[in-house]
Parts: C-alpha cells; sequence; structure tokens
C-alpha cells in the first residue's frame, strides 16, 4: 500500500468553522465598496458566500469589478484588503470553532506519524488566528502554515494551483504523493490542478446549509473536481485515508 507523504489541510470551513464569520466582517466592507462607486447592489453574508465561498477577498474585490464593470485603483484595493484582513481576523480570534471532529481525528493522524500542514488561500495571520481559537495550532508548526494570499509573492488565490506547488516544494514532497482536505470547488480545483489527491469535505455544508446543499456539494466535488473521497463527517478520515492509499499503490 503506498503511503501518502503529507497531509495538507484547507482552513476556512475544513479544520475551523469560519468562513461565515469571515464573510460578515467582507459585507460590510464590500457594501462600502459599492457605495463608494456608484453600484446600485448591496451584499448580504448570505449571497457574498453564494457568489465568492472558497476566494480571499483580493480575489473577491477583482471579480465583483468584473461583475459590475468598474475599476478600483491598486492602492485602494491594497486598503480595502488590510481592513478586511484586520476586521475578520478581530472575529475569529473571538468566535472560531473547530469543525465537528477535527481535534481527534488530528490527534489520531499525529499518533499515526503523518506530518500535516495547513494550505489555505487566506492570509496567513487570519488562519493562525483560526487555528489558535479551535485550540488546534500545536498539530502545525507556524512554518507549516502556507497562504496564497501571504507566503506567495506575487499574492494568489485558489483555484490557481500555485500555493500548493509551493507547499510541495518547501515540505519536500512530490505533489502526488501528499493528500488535501477541500470544502470549496475553487479549493478543489486548486488541488486537482496541481495533481494531488483531494478529499472532499462537505459536512460543514449540512451544518449550515442543510441537507440538499450538502449532497449537491459531493456531487460537484466528485465530478467536476475528480475528489479521490467525499467526507460527510470528521469521523469518516482514516476511511478516506486509506482509499487515497489504495490508490496510490495501484
Amino acid at each position: 500500500m503506498g503511503k501518502v507523504q503529507y497531509i495538507l489541510l484547507d482552513c476556512d470551513n475544513t479544520l475551523v468553522q469560519s468562513e461565515r464569520l469571515a464573510f460578515e466582517a467582507c459585507a460590510e466592507l464590500t457594501n462600502e465598496v459599492m457605495e463608494k462607486h456608484n453600484i446600485d447592489a448591496r451584499y448580504t453574508t448570505d449571497s457574498l458566500l453564494e457568489d465568492f465561498v472558497g476566494h480571499n477577498f483580493r480575489g473577491m474585490l477583482k471579480g465583483l469589478q468584473k461583475k459590475h464593470n468598474f475599476e478600483m485603483s491598486d492602492a485602494e484595493l491594497e486598503d480595502f484588503v488590510q481592513r478586511e484582513l484586520g476586521a475578520v481576523t478581530a472575529k475569529l480570534a473571538q468566535k472560531a470553532v473547530e469543525c465537528p471532529g477535527v481535534t481527534k481525528e488530528l490527534q489520531k493522524l499525529k499518533d499515526q506519524g503523518y506530518p500535516m500542514s495547513v494550505v489555505s488561500t487566506s492570509a496567513k495571520s487570519r488562519v493562525v488566528a483560526s487555528i489558535k481559537k479551535a485550540g488546534i495550532e500545536h498539530f502545525f508548526p507556524e512554518e507549516h502554515v502556507y497562504s496564497a494570499a501571504t507566503s506567495l509573492n506575487p499574492p494568489s488565490s485558489k483555484p490557481d494551483p500555485a500555493i500548493y506547488n509551493f507547499a510541495c516544494k518547501e515540505l519536500g514532497v512530490k505533489n502526488e504523493e501528499c493528500v488535501t482536505v477541500e470544502d470549496s470547488k475553487s479549493g478543489a480545483t486548486a488541488a486537482m490542478r496541481a495533481g494531488i489527491p483531494c478529499i472532499a469535505y462537505v459536512g460543514i455544508y449540512g451544518i449550515e446549509e442543510g441537507e440538499e446543499k450538502m449532497k449537491e456539494m459531493a456531487e460537484l466535488l466528485t465530478k467536476e473536481t475528480k475528489a479521490a473521497a467525499v467526507m460527510y463527517d470528521w469521523s469518516e478520515f482514516q476511511d478516506c485515508l486509506k482509499k487515497v492509499e489504495d490508490s496510490l499503490s495501484n
């Protein structure tokens, strides 16, 4: 059986229930941008999540400019990105909780000797605030927390696979010897493009949006991003990992 050399984990809504909290802060700033540019559109937490789940705020602002046909200067964009980071980090430091069952499964993996790393689209300070508040930071040395927004120059965002390629290079492992866990289409697409087997975690949709959405995401991530396994609850992680490792030896 081929053993996975490294377990790479997305953070937002995979390890930590943070996406909705972050988008609450994003919605306020997004509406400020809309007003400033005289755009006749306003966003709620839900409508932003619908359009931009899995994207960081920089990617979101670029998407909004395209969608509503306006332009932000680089300085203005950077200013809003910094303000959003401060607002979200403060919120997560107060309220972030783990996705159900994460600590137990990470402890098992640690006991089994699997090295683990966080590979996120979000800024590193935000990721660190999330995993600290959720009480799981001891599983990840800070130098093994990779961020598409912070670790890369220029910054990037999943579905671009750059952050996965960067993390694997830094960790000294081949992409195909790793496995990752992702909850969003953009994250799972980044893994697919990087050639990393991906376990799709859809349980968070069941918690936040109901069973229908959870089934829909399971199907989407299997079909469109070729997820190697689907995980409805973290208690299924070992089975999903075995499935990936079995396929590595074939």
